[in-house]
C-alpha cells in the first residue's frame, strides 16, 4: 500500500517508531508536513571524481577513507595534513592553521572533500577544502548526492537523516500534490507545476532549478495569504448588513464646532473616507494609522458623533486602562456641555456599579462606552452598536476584535499610533482599508533627539536639570521594573527611582509608575503628573501609548539599545505634544555597531513611517507583528520585505480571482479553496466558505 500526504510520519519509508518522535518535535507529523519541511540552505558541490582522474586546477569532490593524519606545528603556518585514499589512489589534503581539526578527523573515517586541486612539488593536493564526514548510519548515501538540501535539525534528528528520509519518500509524496493554477496562468506568471516545485526545492540539481522552485512556492504562499484576506474582507463587507449612516453638511458643521481648532488636511481626508464607508449599508472595516500626536482621536470622535447622530452607540476599546482612561478624559473634554453620555468601563469596577452600567448600556442609555478588554469579557450587550473603535490594533488579535462586534455588524475603525510599513498593511492588516494621517496638528514644538554616550551623561543630566527648573516635566524610562541577576547591565525603574529622588534630583518631585502597581495608585500618580505636581516621572514602557501631557518636554530612555526602533518612537511620542520644543535623550553604553546604527536612525528622523520601514529591515517582520496573532499562518519561504514585488503581484492576482469567482465555486478554484480552509480555517472565520 502506497503513502500519501495524510500518511502518519512513522509509516513513511526510513522513519518507523524509533525516529518518529524526533520528527514530531520538529512539527513533522505526516507526509504533507515532511513535504513542507523546507531546507534552510542548499549546497551545490562540484562533480565527484576518483583520485586517479584528478588534474591540476580542477574543482572537484573526492570521497574516500582517511589513511593517516598529521599536525605540523610550524611557527609561521601550522598545517593539519591527511591522506585520503579511494580504490584508485591517495591524495594529500592540507589545512593551514588547521589544528582544530585534530579532534574531528581520524584515520578510518569516510570523508568527502571538495575544492580546487593544485600541484605542489610535482604532487597533486587540495588546500583548505570544505569537507563532509560521511555518516555510517546512512548506508545508502550516494557520494554524488552529498550537496543539496540542508535541513533545520536537532540533536536527535540530523540534517543528513532528514535528507535521507525525504529522498526515500519524495517521489510518492510529490505525486499526491494537487495543482492550484491552470497551465496558462503558470506560464504567464513563470511558475512551475506544484509537483515539480516540491521535488526541486528538496532535490535541486543546479541553482536555476532551486530558484524556479522557490519562486513558485513563495508565490503560492503569498497568493493564498492574500486570497484568504480578500475572502475575509469580501465576506465582512457583503455578508452582514450594517447601518447606513445619514450625513449632511449641517451635521458636519455641528461636529466640527466641538473641536477648538481647525483639522489638518490629512484628518479631513481620513474623515471623508470614513464618512463614505459609514454611509454604506456594508460594515466599514478601516485602519486609521497615524504617527504619534497626529490627531487620530479627533477623527475617531468625529466618526463617533456621526454614529450617535444616527441613533447608534459607540464602543471604544484600548489595550490598557491608562489609555482607555486617557481616551475617556479627552473625549469628555470635547463633548463637555453636550447631551452625549460617555462612560468608562474598567475591570476593577465594583460589581453593583458595573451591573447598573451594563443595564443602562443594554437599554441604549449610554452613547459612548470606553474600556479595555472588559468590553468583551461578558456581561456587556449593546442596545444598538453602530461603531466599534479599536485603538492600538496590533496589541489585539482578530478574535478579540470579532468579540467586540459579536454577531452584529457595526462599522469598525481600527487605530494605531505605530506607523505600519506598507508590507505589513498588505499582510497582517490586509483585510482592512487604510487611511493615513502623516502631518501633525499645527502649533507643535520641535522634537530634538540626542544619542548620549557614557562620557556625556553627566552633562546631559545637568541640561535636563535646567529644563525642569524652567518649569518643564520629564519622563525617565527604564527597560525593567526591578533589578535581576540575568543582566546586571540593565537599569531598573525601582532602583533608579530611589537614586534620582534622593541623590540626583532631590530638589524636584520624583514619582514612580509601572505596570505592577495597584490601579488606583497608577491613576493617582498619572493625575498628579498631568496637573504638574510631579516634575519627573520614572517609568517603564507602561507610558508607551496614550499619555498626553503637553508640559512634558523631556524624555530620557535608559538602555535605549534594548528597545526596538518602533517602541523608541512610541516613547518619544509622549513629548512634543505642546507648543514648546522638546528633547529626547537616548542613553546607551553599548559599543555594538548595529545597535549604534539603530539609535542613529532615531537621532536623524522623527518620521515614524521612515523609522517603521527601517525597523522592519533590521528586526524582520516576525518581531514587529506576530502573523499568528492576526490569524495568518507563518510564512515558511516568502519574506514580505525581500519579496515585496511578488507580494504586490500576489495581492493583485488574488483580488482578480475573487472578483471573477467571489465564492471560489469554479472547478479550477476547488483546490485553492481547500488550501485556504486548511491554512486559515477558524482563525479568519473561513471554515464555512465551502
Amino acid at each position: 500500500m502506497g503513502i500519501n500526504l495524510n500518511t502518519e510520519i512513522q509509516m513513511l519509508k526510513g522513519v518507523g517508531p524509533g525516529k518518529a518522535p524526533a520528527l514530531q518535535e520538529l512539527g513533522v507529523c505526516n507526509g504533507a508536513d515532511l513535504l513542507e519541511y523546507f531546507p534552510r540552505d542548499w549546497e551545490f558541490l562540484p562533480e565527484t571524481a576518483q583520485i586517479s582522474e584528478l588534474t591540476a586546477n580542477a574543482n572537484v569532490c573526492v570521497c574516500g577513507v582517511i589513511e593517516s593524519t598529521d599536525y605540523h606545528k610550524f611557527k609561521r603556518k601550522p598545517i593539519f595534513e591527511i591522506y585520503l585514499i579511494d580504490k584508485t589512489g591517495a591524495l594529500r589534503i592540507i589545512w593551514f592553521n588547521g589544528g582544530y581539526l585534530a579532534n574531528q578527523l581520524h584515520p578510518g573515517m569516510r570523508l568527502a572533500a571538495y575544492g580546487k586541486v593544485t600541484k605542489y612539488k610535482h604532487q597533486l593536493q587540495m588546500t583548505n577544502p570544505r569537507f563532509k564526514i560521511l555518516r555510517e548510519d546512512i548506508p545508502e548515501q550516494d557520494p554524488k548526492q552529498l550537496g543539496g538540501a540542508v535541513y533545520p535539525a536537532t540533536a536527535s534528528m540530523s540534517s543528513g537523516m532528514l535528507k535521507y528520509i525525504v529522498r526515500k519518500n519524495i517521489d510518492e509524496l510529490s505525486a499526491c500534490v494537487k495543482e492550484y493554477f491552470t497551465e496558462s496562468f503558470r506560464e504567464e506568471k513563470n511558475l512551475l507545476p506544484r509537483k515539480e516545485a516540491f521535488r526541486l526545492i528538496h532535490l535541486p540539481q543546479e541553482e536555476s532549478h532551486l530558484s524556479a522552485a522557490k519562486r513558485t512556492l513563495k508565490y503560492e504562499e503569498l497568493f493564498l495569504m492574500q486570497l484568504g484576506l480578500a475572502v475575509r474582507r469580501y465576506r465582512m463587507r457583503n455578508f452582514a448588513p450594517s447601518i447606513a449612516m445619514k450625513f449632511s453638511s449641517q451635521l458636519d458643521r455641528r461636529i466640527r464646532k466641538r473641536f477648538p481648532f481647525f483639522l489638518t488636511e490629512d484628518q479631513d481626508k481620513a474623515i471623508e473616507e470614513i464618512v463614505s464607508d459609514m454611509s454604506e449599508p456594508k460594515p466599514m472595516n478601516r485602519l486609521l494609522q497615524g504617527d504619534v500626536g497626529s490627531g487620530k482621536t479627533v477623527v475617531a470622535v468625529y466618526a463617533a458623533l456621526m454614529a450617535i447622530a444616527n441613533k447608534a452607540q459607540v464602543g471604544i476599546m484600548a489595550p490598557t486602562e491608562i489609555l482607555s482612561r486617557q481616551h475617556y478624559q479627552s473625549i469628555s473634554r470635547f463633548l463637555e456641555g453636550s447631551r452625549v453620555r460617555t462612560e468608562l468601563v474598567t475591570g476593577k469596577m465594583p460589581a453593583s456599579e458595573r451591573k447598573q452600567l451594563t443595564e443602562q448600556i443594554s437599554k441604549g442609555e449610554v452613547d459612548i462606552v470606553i474600556g479595555t478588554t472588559a468590553l468583551i469579557q461578558g456581561g456587556i450587550d449593546f442596545h444598538n452598536l453602530g461603531l466599534a473603535v479599536i485603538d492600538e490594533q496590533h496589541k489585539f488579535g482578530v478574535e478579540q476584535r470579532a468579540k467586540l462586534r459579536k454577531d452584529k455588524a457595526p462599522h469598525c475603525l481600527v487605530m494605531t499610533a505605530t506607523p505600519i510599513p506598507r508590507t505589513m498593511t498588505m499582510t497582517v492588516f490586509g483585510d482592512l482599508d487604510v487611511s493615513v494621517i502623516k502631518t501633525a496638528p499645527p502649533g507643535r514644538g520641535k522634537v530634538t533627539t540626542k544619542l548620549v554616550s557614557p562620557e556625556n551623561r553627566k552633562k546631559a543630566m545637568e541640561y535636563i536639570r535646567g529644563l525642569v527648573k524652567a518649569g518643564r516635566q520629564a519622563f525617565f524610562v527604564y527597560p525593567r521594573i526591578e533589578s535581576g541577576e540575568s543582566d546586571r547591565n540593565l537599569k531598573s525603574a525601582e532602583e533608579e527611582f530611589e537614586l534620582l529622588k534622593t541623590c540626583v534630583y532631590p530638589e524636584f518631585s520624583v514619582e514612580l509608575l509601572h505596570g505592577q502597581m495597584p490601579q488606583e495608585q497608577k491613576k493617582n500618580v498619572m493625575e498628579r503628573f498631568r496637573k504638574g505636581e510631579v516634575n519627573i516621572l520614572v517609568s517603564t514602557v507602561v507610558i508607551e501609548v496614550g499619555v498626553d501631557v503637553p508640559n512634558a518636554t523631556v524624555m530620557v530612555i535608559e538602555n535605549a539599545n534594548n528597545f526596538g526602533l518602533a517602541q523608541l518612537h512610541q516613547l518619544r511620542g509622549r513629548i512634543g505634544r505642546g507648543a514648546s520644543d522638546s528633547f529626547c535623550f537616548l542613553f546607551s553604553e553599548s559599543d555594538n555597531e548595529t545597535a549604534i546604527k539603530r539609535l542613529e536612525v532615531m537621532q536623524k528622523s522623527t518620521d515614524g513611517f521612515y523609522i517603521a520601514e527601517k525597523d522592519l529591515e533590521i528586526r524582520g517582520p516576525g518581531e514587529l507583528f506576530s502573523t499568528r496573532q492576526h490569524g495568518l499562518p507563518d510564512l515558511k519561504l516568502a519574506n514580505i520585505v525581500e519579496d515585496f514585488e511578488m507580494l504586490r503581484m500576489a495581492k493583485k492576482d488574488a483580488e482578480e480571482t475573487l472578483k471573477e469567482d467571489p465564492f471560489l465555486q469554479s472547478q479550477e478554484n476547488q483546490n485553492i479553496k481547500k488550501a485556504i480552509i486548511k491554512k486559515f480555517g477558524a482563525r479568519l472565520g473561513l471554515t464555512d466558505i465551502a
